[in-house]
Order: C-alpha cells, then structure tokens, then sequence
C-alpha cells in the first residue's frame, strides 16, 4: 500500500470479549478502516455490547453497528436458554461439543459481516476464532472458516466477480497467553473487555464459567495480572 492509497476497509466482529478486541487492534495496526460489528443476539447478559461499544471507539473503528437476532426463540444453548444453566468448570466435560454452544452462531455472524463488507465494498472480514485455547466449538475451526470462504465466493455478487472478501483469523492458531501478548503490544486494554458467559449488568465476571477459566489461565501463562473485575465473592 503507497502512502497516497486510500485505505482498505474491513468488518471486525466484535463482541466485547478479550480475542475480539485483539483482532480489532491486529486490524487497524494493518492500516485498515475498521467497521465493527456485534449481535444482540439473546446471550444472557448485554455488558458484552456496552463494552464492544466502547472497545470499538477506543480502537479507533469507523463505525459500531449493532444487529438483533433472536436466537433466543431458538434456544438449545446455555448462552441463550435459561433452562440450560452454564457449567462451572468443575461440570465442564473435557471432550465433545458444551452445552455453551450456540447453534450457528459464527455462520449467522459471519452472514451478516459478508453482507455489510459487500455493501461497504470491503475487502476484508475479521473474526477472533481460536481452534488452540477453544471450548469444542465446530464453528471455531480452520476447516469451516475455509468452507465458509468458498461459499462467500459462490454466494455474493462481489464473489463471483473475483473479488470475494477476505476472511481473517488471526488467533486461530495462537494460544490465549500469545493473543494476551500481542494485544498488550498493540495496546489492547483488556480490563475493558468482559469474556464471562455469566457477568452481571455491571460486567463483573462470574469465576467459574468455562471461558473466565481460559482467560484466567492465559493472563497466567501471560505471565500478566489478570484485570478481569470478578464477583464481590470472587475478589
């Protein structure tokens, strides 16, 4: 890219939590226009989005929109199902797919990226997936994020004119200390930044939740202190 190039644009999905906020930092140290983009989708706690919106100004992006989606009419998650209550990590099986899942989750998101990078003529998609310090999800996977590739050539107007977006995952093969690491780098605040499937209306994180234990255990390995702000009984 020349100096005088006008910069290229991407759609970031950003839900708030510690691996998206990272990719939004990887994207714009790439110099490129950032659009971020969260889900109102049903999950059990809206912190999430507040703190999406606020990582999506901090990080500079040039515009935060927000989609509902009622997957909550869909259930048959822990995230969006409040009869399905979210294991402690002591209940979390080691193997198989968690009750934490939320069926076609990534492919609706990523549906809804495609469409806006089309209209935006955006040549770039940004997604934190991880397949190393990940939860069993199938949608976290370099095979789907190949396939879902292929099929946004084949199912968009700019794909079948040679000019598909680019799907990026830049984590997928990075453990949660090395995203930690290059996000601090890029200057990643990630005390602004909630992971918890279960956090409060204030954005406490709950401790025990699946996720709370990966994020704790990558600042460990990190080897930086964990700013994750906890339940009064946690801290």
């Amino acid at each position: 890219m020349t100096v005088d190039a006008t910069p290229e644009k991407a759609v970031v999905l950003v839900s708030g939590g510690l691996d998206s906020a990272t990719i939004l930092a990887m994207a714009k140290n790439e110099g490129l226009l950032c659009y971020a983009l969260s889900f109102d989708y049903g999950q059990r706690h809206k912190s999430e989005l507040i703190a999406a919106a606020a990582l999506a100004k901090k990080l500079g992006a040039e515009e935060h929109r927000i989609i509902s989606l009622d997957l909550r009419g869909i259930g048959g998650s822990a995230l969006t199902d409040d009869k399905i209550a979210v294991p402690d990590v002591s209940d979390t099986p080691d193997d198989g797919i968690p009750v934490t899942y939320v069926p076609a989750r990534n492919t609706l998101f990523l549906s809804y990226a495609l469409a806006w990078a089309e209209v935006l003529e955006a040549g770039h998609i940004y997604i934190g997936v991880n397949a190393v310090d990940y939860s069993g999800y199938p949608d976290c996977r370099p095979e789907y994020i190949a396939a879902f590739q292929v099929m946004s050539a084949l199912a968009t107007r700019t794909g079948v004119e040679g000019h598909a977006a680019k799907i990026h995952t830049p984590l997928i093969h990075l453990s949660k200390a090395e995203i930690i690491r290059n996000g601090l780098h890029l200057g990643v605040d990630y005390a602004a930044t909630i992971s918890c499937y279960s956090a409060d209306v204030e954005g406490y994180a709950c401790g025990h939740c699946d996720s709370c234990r990966l994020r704790a255990a990558g600042f460990a390995d990190a080897g930086i202190a964990d700013p994750t702000r906890y339940y009064a009984s946690m801290r």
